[in-house]
């Protein structure tokens, strides 16, 4: 596995979790001095998003990626999504497949599940890593997915008040079954979601075509649009700045700093405010710095678990 290429899939399993199939993939060796890693995608990728990394990093880790219930490979059932639900899941899979602590590793929607698990669940967790994590803070500040979906078509910059009125317009159109359902069909078409990843990509290069059907492919799995649906009515979840007051491992911030869809300076502020013990790099990068910059993620997180978190 560790001659597979960054641009070819890397062969996975399933893992039954309370009753649904989890797709997962593995790559290198457990060693005794090093923590296994786990990577975490976030809102409509994969593990396939991590491709770039996991060819590399196996070479000195044990490396795991998953898809969270409701995206890629794995089984999408009718539930309520939240970060409660893959904070669970996650648990479980570090306990009864990787079977030793891991370093999580965690994009986004990805992070702020990865970053319940380590505040939460600290007894799996032997570090967390977060590229552009999303979730709310108490001063509500909203999470970057899926809010940034809604960002394509909401309407125009206005003065207030009306602009707050018509903020709360789209707000309540979008938690209506029509509007959603029409929302979906809307935003997984191919050259959406390309001109999409073209806005949160610093590099438009790394927008390649694979990129694009492995996002569009598990879009049109059946049950897709009931987990879309679910993330968009159910409540984000436990505020990020009450997580960090429970976390006691180290964390490392990797932030791609032209991410439109998240100030990232202004977040890294709150995150220092809440755990200033933090090691953190901004990168020019967008919204997803490991498939954008893969080769300065892989570096800066061996070196930082090399430094911080191995024995």
């Amino acid at each position: 596995m560790q001659s597979t290429t960054a641009s070819s899939p890397i062969p996975g399993k399933y893992w039954q979790w309370r009753g649904h199939n989890i797709y997962y993939v593995r790559a290198g060796e457990a060693k005794p001095q090093h923590p296994s890693l786990l990577l975490v995608h976030g809102f409509g990728a994969s593990t396939d998003h991590w491709r770039k990394n996991i060819v590399k990093l196996c070479q000195d880790f044990e490396v795991w990626a998953v898809d969270l219930l409701g995206f890629g490979r794995s089984t999408k059932p009718k539930l309520e999504y939240n970060g409660s639900l893959w904070r669970d899941q996650l648990c479980d899979f570090i306990t009864e497949v990787v079977g030793r602590k891991a370093v999580l590793v965690g994009n986004s929607l990805g992070g702020y599940a990865s970053l319940c698990v380590a505040a939460q669940r600290p007894e799996v967790v032997a570090g967390l890593v977060l590229l552009n994590s999303a979730g709310p803070f108490s001063e509500n500040q909203a999470s970057a997915e899926p809010e940034a979906l809604q960002t394509q078509i909401e309407p125009p910059q206005q003065p207030e008040p009306l602009q707050k009125l018509l903020g709360e317009v789209v707000k309540w159109i979008f938690q209506q079954p029509l509007a959603q359902f029409l929302l979906f069909q809307y935003v997984r078409q191919k050259k959406v979601i390309r001109q999409t990843l073209e806005k949160v990509y610093l590099d438009k290069s790394a927008v390649t075509d694979q990129l694009v059907e492995e996002i569009y492919r598990p879009a049109c799995d059946p049950g897709a649009f009931d987990v879309f649906s679910s993330v968009f009515k159910n409540p984000q979840g436990e505020k990020v700045d009450v997580l960090l007051k429970q976390l006691t491992c180290p964390l490392l911030l990797l932030w791609g700093e032209a991410d439109p869809w998240m100030n990232t300076k202004e977040r890294s502020l709150k995150f220092r405010q809440h755990y200033p013990q933090l090691t953190e790099y901004f990168l020019r990068a967008g919204h997803c710095p490991h498939d954008e910059v893969p080769e300065q993620v892989n570096l800066l997180l061996r070196d930082w678990i090399f430094s911080q978190v191995s024995n």
